[in-house]
């Protein structure tokens, strides 16, 4: 993962929907440490656009988590709850490019769409011709195709007719889409660097092309593995993935190392909390970041079972 744009400002920015899961954990040790051996800013974005799945209180442990595990950010947190106006600003922009439309259409009517590798169905343009009472706000996207390199996937090529169709900026409810929402912060920000996980990989042809849209920077993309449980489900709130135990920050530290191929010596897991920085620091490697579902090893990214941790990453009851 090479730097190619200087200042370096990465960021990670978990969902507050639940406790801080492996998965989070893995992403937030990958991009801190990118940012970091580029001597980089690293900032900290609460993703709570969805008001209704997020939780202040789950906020507040993600946070006391990330302070326990020896994260430190720059500036201040930046709550995507509190930015409804930059996101309507930036829609206005794009209705009076033209770009957007209003939408009717319900979940039900788009039930027998076909379906996006992300599990969202593709929309068919039915309203592209304009609604008496429209609904939402989608972006056209006509016959965009979009390619970029991931420094960790590789090269990726999308024609979002039709892989995604038109996408939602502003949803039936009112509220700003995912979408929107994150290429107007990063936007902001100055964010030159993400660095997350491959779950969100669909996601970034969507978001480059609403950043072309807008008239805004694209970011260099770096999409990591993603962790997952028994049933090869990736981690996240749906799948009851066990929160990160907060009074076993070296472990889990170390975890997450190991995951990433860092390689990290097995007694380091009963070292402290800065001791397991300073050597992250020293001996980071973003080549050694496997690609996808499987480690060099051929092991599945699974993330480690925290009730009944293996004994070879160590932890406080085996130090």
């Amino acid at each position: 993962m090479n730097a190619t744009t200087f200042p370096y400002r990465g960021r990670f920015a978990p969902s507050p929907t639940g406790p801080l899961h492996f998965g989070s954990l893995v992403a937030a040790t990958g991009s801190f440490l990118e940012a970091r051996a580029h001597s980089g800013e690293w900032h900290l974005r609460m993703e709570d656009v969805d008001a209704p799945r997020c939780s202040a209180a789950a906020a507040t442990e993600i946070l006391h988590l990330l302070e326990a595990c020896g994260f430190a950010w720059d500036g201040e947190v930046i709550w995507q709850s509190r930015r409804e106006q930059a996101y309507a600003a930036a829609l206005e922009r794009l209705k009076a490019a033209g770009r957007v439309f209003p939408c009717a259409c319900t979940r039900r009517e788009l039930a027998d769409s076909a379906i996006a590798p992300d599990g969202a169905a593709i929309y068919p343009g039915t309203c592209r011709a304009g609604h008496a009472a429209p609904r939402a706000w989608r972006l056209r996207v006509d016959d965009a195709r979009i390619s970029f390199d991931d420094a960790i996937q590789g090269p990726v090529v999308s024609n979002l007719a039709s892989e995604v169709g038109d996408f939602i900026l502003r949803r039936a409810d009112g509220l700003f889409a995912y979408q929107l929402a994150v290429v107007v912060d990063d936007a902001e920000a100055g964010i030159s660097h993400v660095v997350r996980g491959a779950d969100l990989l669909s996601s970034t042809s969507r978001q480059i092309y609403l950043q072309q849209c807008l008239g805004v920077a694209t970011p260099a993309y770096a999409h990591l593995p993603v962790a997952v449980n028994a049933a090869g489900e990736k981690l996240s709130k749906q799948t009851r993935a066990q929160a990160v135990d907060i009074s076993r920050p070296a472990a889990a530290l170390h975890a997450a190392l190991e995951f990433l191929g860092q390689q990290p010596p097995p007694g380091l897991a009963c070292a402290t909390v800065r001791e397991i920085w300073v050597w992250a620091g020293e001996n980071w490697q973003p080549g050694r970041v496997p690609p996808g579902p499987a480690l060099p090893g051929g092991e599945r990214n699974l993330a480690p079972e925290w009730d009944n941790p293996p004994d070879r990453r160590g932890g406080p009851d085996d130090c």
